[in-house]
């Protein structure tokens, strides 16, 4: 168990001390949704104060929002805040056929019903995925810094500057827009800032 841990310390100083090489690109420019598709008059996004706020409509329709440009390596790193139950979460990669996305989960599973934030789904939670430390490190009604890292087959998280999950599926290889959800079916408001992303060269 100790050198488990100690491996996962080290993965995460590798990260850490390789940072400094990335270059991290602001996704979203705090004041409308250029840079993303369909971005002009989205009734389900909207960019107020700085912040990147998506909410489903009356009808509790959801909604997908992509960048308009495509990652195969990469690392996301965004704050998000929320309250009450909300289910959304950020898409990297898609599988051979171009049809499923690589989801790391915000909120509530409609599925399991309990809180999966920073567990990775693929049509199900594998429990490899899940991110059982969140409880403790999420800030409620506050901003979370969450980075979300996909490198050849493996997905990372980090939340608040520590690693939550990390998960391996080589079912995911495909290059893909990066993807912000609002789930349907419940009625929700998420909040995104500070999004910026660094291809992995």
């Amino acid at each position: 168990m100790k050198t488990l841990r100690f491996l996962a310390a080290l993965a995460a100083l590798i990260v850490s001390a390789s940072a400094a090489e990335l270059k991290f690109e602001s996704a979203f420019n705090g004041k409308n949704l250029n840079g993303w598709q369909n971005g002009e008059n989205n009734e389900f996004w909207k960019a107020v104060d700085g912040v990147l706020v998506g909410e489903n409509n009356a009808a509790k329709k959801g909604n997908m929002l992509y960048t308009e440009k495509t990652y195969q390596d990469a690392i996301i790193e965004c704050e998000v805040r929320f309250s009450g139950e909300i289910d959304s979460g950020i898409m990297m990669r898609k599988d051979e056929k171009g049809k499923k996305d690589m989801q790391m989960q915000i909120g509530v599973s409609r599925s399991l019903k309990k809180d999966m934030t920073c567990a990775f789904y693929v049509g199900k939670y594998p429990e490899a995925g899940w991110a059982p430390k969140v409880s403790t490190l999420w800030k409620n009604n506050e901003w979370n810094k969450i980075r979300f890292q996909a490198k050849a087959d493996t997905y990372t998280v980090w939340l608040n500057g520590e690693q939550v999950s990390n998960y391996v599926d080589a079912g995911y290889p495909k290059a893909a827009p990066i993807g912000l959800q609002i789930h349907p079916g419940l009625a929700m408001k998420v909040e995104y800032r500070n999004i910026s992303v660094a291809e992995i060269k």
